[in-house]
């Protein structure tokens, strides 16, 4: 059964407000009031000097369950919003792979999902490793990219994105973490993402909760869990207003089970967001052995995922 053996979140030290973001990209007085006030964008991170490799190693060099298991290591995946980051022939993720250690490894990139490749590539992962002969074989899954965009850093009435990298380090018969279901339904009316017409976003920002709320609903009922007994929900750090319309449609009236805590501080890490609330959710102690969590995430497409996992 998959299951995450460690997870490391690296965050570049340069803080910009989510303003300044806006600010930078035409965004009125009116509309930077509503993102942050009601939204709750308050401030995203940036590495300004570094590269898209120095962000996916600093995901990884801090993982201290890596150590002297790197020659474990069979697969190193990125799992990546946007299908192109670097002009050919860099590899930022090849780069990456040799700085760690890892140049042994196959390397090799999922984006078809877009922010929601993230979940796609924990199950990738441990596919690929079920059918290792190593019991103890690893894989690292990499998330988080450069916002070199314009449409990589705003997107109006969703997110504002920032900066960050969290590595998730994968066996296929760990103890801790199993992954109990993994869901993703692709919806190709939207796949045009920001370039969709008027009419079009206008029915995804309808549309999105339910969505969301159905895929939600089929992971937790393949989990063989009940939403009662989900304990926390990981989230991508799309706007606090349209999670609570999610919540309303999954009978969930508290929010608290909602570990959203880290949007104001971060921002939308493209694929990185569900693994930085597992890490902030282990810190404050939300998570207990054999409580059940879910994980979910959105990409532009749309592709919408659930992975239900048992601590």
């Amino acid at each position: 059964m998959t299951s995450i053996e460690a997870v490391h979140t690296f965050l570049p030290p340069d803080r910009v407000s989510a303003g300044e973001c806006l600010a930078a990209y035409g965004f009125s007085p009116a509309e930077i009031r509503l993102h942050e006030r009601f939204y709750g964008f308050r401030e995203v991170r940036i590495d300004r000097t570094g590269s898209l490799a120095d962000l996916l190693v600093g995901g990884a060099v801090g993982m201290t369950a890596l150590r002297g298991r790197e020659h474990l290591v069979r697969y190193v995946l990125h799992a990546r919003t946007m299908p192109v980051v670097a002009p050919y022939p860099i590899n930022p993720l090849r780069e990456a792979a040799c700085r760690l250690g890892l140049a042994h490894a196959a390397t090799f990139t999922v984006s078809q999902h877009a922010c929601a490749s993230g979940l796609l590539a924990v199950d990738i992962a441990g596919r690929l490793l079920a059918d290792d002969p190593d019991p103890a074989a690893l894989a690292l899954v990499l998330t988080g990219e450069k916002v070199f965009t314009a449409s990589a850093q705003v997107i109006s009435g969703t997110g504002v994105m920032g900066e960050g990298c969290t590595g998730v380090l994968i066996s296929a018969g760990g103890e801790r973490d199993q992954v109990l279901s993994y869901v993703a339904a692709t919806y190709g009316r939207f796949s045009a993402g920001p370039w969709m017409s008027e009419e079009d976003a206008a029915a995804f920002r309808e549309e999105y909760p339910t969505m969301l709320a159905d895929v939600v609903r089929t992971a937790v009922k393949e989990s063989g869990t009940d939403l009662d007994e989900i304990v926390a929900i990981l989230p991508h750090n799309v706007n606090r207003v349209s999670w609570l319309r999610v919540l309303r449609l999954l009978n969930i009236r508290s929010a608290e089970r909602l570990i959203l805590a880290n949007l104001p501080r971060t921002g939308h890490c493209f694929a990185a967001d569900s693994f930085a609330a597992y890490q902030l959710a282990r810190e404050q102690g939300r998570l207990r052995p054999g409580d059940p969590y879910l994980m979910t995430s959105v990409g532009l497409g749309a592709t919408v995922a659930a992975m239900v996992l048992v601590h």
